[in-house]
């Protein structure tokens, strides 16, 4: 069973559901000011990725994560 998930991690899940595979730098257009720090976002969708609910392919020596679960799931 996946562990829950913290009101941030929520946050970053919805914009991977809405608007599919994200560079965390490209997600941070998503976020209504104050938006996370760059260092704060990549934290969390790392943290989101040891949980299961995120993967990542590599694109030109950066990562481009995307959902792994469904918003149903």
């Amino acid at each position: 069973m996946k562990q829950e998930l913290t009101a941030k991690e929520e946050e970053a899940m919805n914009i991977f559901w809405e608007h599919g595979p994200q560079f965390v730098k490209a997600m941070l257009d998503f976020y209504q000011e104050p938006k996370p720090h760059f260092n704060t976002l990549s934290t969390v969708v790392r943290t989101l990725e040891e949980k299961g609910y995120v993967g990542h392919t590599v694109v030109g020596g950066s990562y481009q994560y995307f959902a792994v679960v469904t918003a149903e799931q």
